[in-house]
C-alpha cells in the first residue's frame, strides 16, 4: 500500500515520476484565468486567520459542507466565527473521500504550511492554530508572497469592462511586485440583456465610456474605448461565461429596435434575447482580433438554480451545475463567422459537460490556420472537471484528435490564493498519463524522442503559455 500524498503522489510509474520531478516540478506557474480580487494584491492583504484565505468565497467548499449536513451559517454566515467555520470544515474533510477537495485541501496544507498532517475534528485545533501562527508572523501568507513561494509569474483576473484598474496600476507601478497582475476582459454584464441590472449596468458604462447609449452604435463605441484601455493596461486575453452559443441571424435595425424596447423596460422575446447576444458578441470577438488578443469562451453552466439561496446571497455561491445544451452547430456558425471576415481572434474554448469533449477536440481543426502553432485551444478541465478523472478526459479527447503538445495546459479559475497546488495536482496528472503510455509502449522514450516528450511535459506545464499569450 502507498502512503498518502507522497512525493509520488498521483505518479504511478518510474517514467511518470522522472517527467515530473526532472521537468514539470521546475516550470513556473503562468496562471491565465482567475478570480482573484486585485485589491487584496495591491494592498497585499493581511489575513486573520487560515478560514480568511480557504473558506471566504469558496463555493466548492461550501457546496460539500452543505451536502454533510452542516448548517449555512457556517458556510456564509455572519455570525459564526473563523473557528466555528473551521472547525465544520475539518468535520467535513473526512466525507470528501474521492472529491478532488480532500487532495486539494492537504496538498494546500503540504506545499503552503508543511504540514503534512490530515485533517479532521481530531486535528482540526492543532492545525487552525499553527496556520494561524504562521500566517501572523509570515508575511508569506500576504497574497503577493505566496504567488512568490508558488512560482507565479502572471496572474490574470477577470475584470468588468467599467472597471477602474486602479489596483493593476498600483502593482504594475510597484518594483518589488515579483508577479505580473495583468486583466482579463469580461464583458457578460452587458450581454445579458434579459438580466434586471442590465439597463442600470448600461447607464455605468455610459458614464464611465463618456459615451450615450442608445443604438447599438453607441454600446460598441463605448466598449471599444474601454477595450483600448484595458489593452493599455496589458490586458492580453477576453473571457465570456455564456450558456451556449448564438447564431441567430440579425440585421442591425433589429439589434437597435430590441436595444430600445429593453431600455425601456420592456420584455423581450427568447429570439430577440438571443439576436442581441449573437450581435454582442460577434463585436467582441472582432475587437478581441483587432487587439491580438486571446478569447476564451467558458461555456455549459446553469447558474443560480436555486432562487431561494440566490436571492439571499446572490451569484457564485455554490448553486450552479452542469447544463445540457445542443450547441455545436451555433459554435461552428459563429466561429465560421468570425473566420469568413478574417477576424477570428487566438481561441480557448472551455466545455463543462464532458459529454462535449470531443465536440470541442474535432471542432478546433476546422479552423487551426497555420498562423499559430494551437490557435483553437480545448481548455483545461474546468470547474467540475478540474479533478483527475476531468483532467485525463480532456487531455485524452485531445491527444486523440488533436496536438496535446501544443496545449496551453492549467489555470485556477479560483479565488483563494493557495489554489496554486492545483497547477501541481494537472502537472501530476499530465506527467502519470504520458508516463504510462511510455511504460506501455504506446510512446518511445529513447533518443530525440525521449527530448521531444520532455519538452512536450515542460511546455504543457509552461512555455506553452508564456509563447500563446506573448504577455509584455
Amino acid at each position: 500500500m502507498k502512503d498518502f500524498m507522497d512525493e509520488n503522489f498521483l505518479l504511478q510509474t518510474e517514467t511518470a515520476q522522472k517527467l515530473y520531478h526532472e521537468h514539470a516540478k521546475k516550470m513556473p506557474i503562468i496562471d491565465y484565468h482567475c478570480h482573484l480580487i486585485p485589491r487584496m494584491v495591491a494592498e497585499n492583504k493581511r489575513f486573520d486567520s487560515i478560514a480568511q484565505i480557504w473558506l471566504m468565497g469558496d463555493h466548492y467548499k461550501w457546496r460539500a459542507m452543505r451536502s454533510n449536513g452542516i448548517d449555512e451559517r457556517y458556510c456564509t454566515g455572519a455570525d459564526t466565527s473563523d473557528w466555528e467555520k473551521f472547525e465544520k470544515w475539518a468535520e467535513t474533510v473526512p466525507y470528501t473521500f474521492r472529491n478532488p477537495l480532500y487532495h486539494w485541501t492537504h496538498l494546500e496544507l503540504k506545499t503552503a504550511f508543511g504540514i503534512d498532517k490530515r485533517l479532521n475534528p481530531q486535528t482540526a485545533r492543532e492545525i487552525y492554530d499553527k496556520c494561524n501562527d504562521l500566517i501572523a508572523n509570515d508575511p508569506k501568507f500576504c497574497p503577493r508572497g505566496l504567488m512568490e513561494f508558488y512560482n507565479v509569474e502572471t496572474v490574470c483576473t477577470t475584470d468588468d469592462p467599467a472597471d477602474s484598474l486602479e489596483y493593476h496600476k498600483v502593482v504594475a507601478d510597484d518594483p518589488t511586485a515579483k508577479t505580473q497582475m495583468l486583466p482579463t476582459w469580461r464583458p457578460d454584464a452587458g450581454m445579458n440583456i434579459e438580466a434586471a441590472t442590465w439597463k442600470a449596468y448600461i447607464e455605468k458604462l455610459s458614464a464611465v465610456s463618456g459615451v450615450e447609449i442608445k443604438k447599438f452604435a453607441d454600446l460598441v463605441n463605448a466598449l471599444q474605448k474601454r477595450h483600448d484601455f484595458f489593452a493599455s493596461m496589458g490586458c492580453r486575453l477576453s473571457d465570456h461565461g455564456i450558456e451556449e452559443f448564438y447564431d441567430e441571424p440579425y440585421t442591425v435595425a433589429e439589434i437597435d429596435a430590441i436595444m430600445d424596447k429593453a431600455l425601456s423596460g420592456k420584455t423581450l422575446t427568447v429570439e430577440e434575447q438571443r439576436k442581441y447576444k449573437h450581435a454582442y458578441m460577434h463585436e467582441q470577438g472582432i475587437m478581441d482580433f483587432n487587439a491580438g488578443w486571446t478569447q476564451q469562451y467558458h461555456y455549459g453552466a446553469i447558474r443560480n438554480n436555486n432562487s431561494k439561496m440566490f436571492a439571499k446571497l446572490g451569484a457564485d455561491t455554490g448553486f450552479d451545475s452542469i447544463g445540457e445544451f445542443t450547441t455545436a452547430k451555433a459554435m461552428s456558425h459563429f466561429l465560421d463567422e468570425l473566420n469568413s471576415e478574417g477576424k477570428l481572434a487566438k481561441t480557448i474554448l472551455y466545455n463543462l459537460n464532458p459529454c462535449a469533449n470531443e465536440v470541442i477536440a474535432t471542432m478546433l481543426g476546422n479552423f487551426q490556420d497555420g498562423s499559430v502553432a494551437g490557435k483553437i485551444q480545448f481548455g483545461s478541465g474546468w470547474w467540475f472537471l478540474d479533478q483527475k478523472d476531468g483532467m485525463e478526459k480532456q487531455m485524452n479527447a485531445l491527444s486523440l484528435l488533436g496536438l496535446l503538445s501544443r496545449f496551453v495546459g492549467m489555470l485556477t479559475d479560483s479565488r483563494s490564493f493557495l489554489s496554486y497546488p492545483r497547477h501541481e495536482y494537472f502537472r501530476r496528472t499530465l506527467c502519470n498519463l504520458v508516463g504510462q503510455d511510455i511504460e506501455d509502449g504506446l510512446i518511445p522514450y529513447t533518443g530525440y524522442e525521449a527530448e521531444r516528450v520532455n519538452q512536450m511535459i515542460e511546455d504543457i506545464s509552461y512555455n506553452n503559455a508564456k509563447n500563446f499569450f506573448k504577455f509584455k
